[in-house]
């Protein structure tokens, strides 16, 4: 086995992977980018939950199924780049899918850590840039300004792993995988559990 490369997993795996990932968080919990609520099976029965969703209709349907799954909050219009929250006022952020398609990485995890208490836990899923000088990664260069416009701001060439790190979050468990991709291959996914700097008061 090439030890240069993610395993390959299928598409069910990865959701396995994902929803132990999002299991282990508990109390105050943003979800950012939090789309029509796919997640709300994989939360903690006890988490107080906190959506923040800037796409009107996905927001709409995101309001339902927290109801249905007995969410009290109404879910936040704002991006992850400006979240209306007080500093330090949440336990743990999960996003899925999402730090592909902010405006501004950088600005975004700086709002995580920024609402983030100390020693607060990140969970983190998205599609990760391939390596350097491989034909996979110019693809990804070539159309991300397609899918920026067609897909809902994603952008398929973006090293979330080092932004990760740039940000400062301390790293609990980060997995790299690969997953089925029509038409080009497969693609890279990170898994990424971890904390923010500091411990808890």
């Amino acid at each position: 086995m090439d030890a240069t490369r993610p395993p390959l997993i299928t598409d069910d795996d990865l959701d396995d992977l994902e929803r132990e990932a999002i299991g282990h968080v508990r109390g105050r919990v943003l979800e950012i980018g939090a789309g029509e609520g796919e997640n709300f099976g994989a939360f903690h029965h006890d988490v107080e939950w906190i959506g923040l969703e800037p796409d009107s209709e996905r927001r709409t349907e995101l309001a339902q199924r927290a109801r249905e799954w007995k969410h009290d909050q109404v879910p936040l219009d704002a991006v992850a780049e400006r979240i209306p929250l007080g500093d330090a006022s949440v336990d743990a952020v999960v996003g899925t899918y999402v730090l592909c398609s902010v405006t501004d990485q950088a600005t975004a995890l700086a709002e995580v850590r920024r609402v983030l208490r100390p020693g607060g836990d990140v969970v983190f899923v998205d599609h990760v840039v391939a390596p350097p000088g491989t034909l996979k990664r110019g693809i990804q260069r070539a159309v991300t300004p397609f899918s920026k416009r067609f897909c809902h701001g994603c952008h398929w060439d973006r090293d979330t792993g080092a932004a990760l790190a740039e940000a400062g979050f301390e790293v609990d468990e980060a997995r790299l995988v690969r997953v089925p991709s029509f038409p080009f291959g497969p693609t890279r996914v990170l898994v990424f559990r971890g904390r923010a700097p500091g411990a808890a008061a």
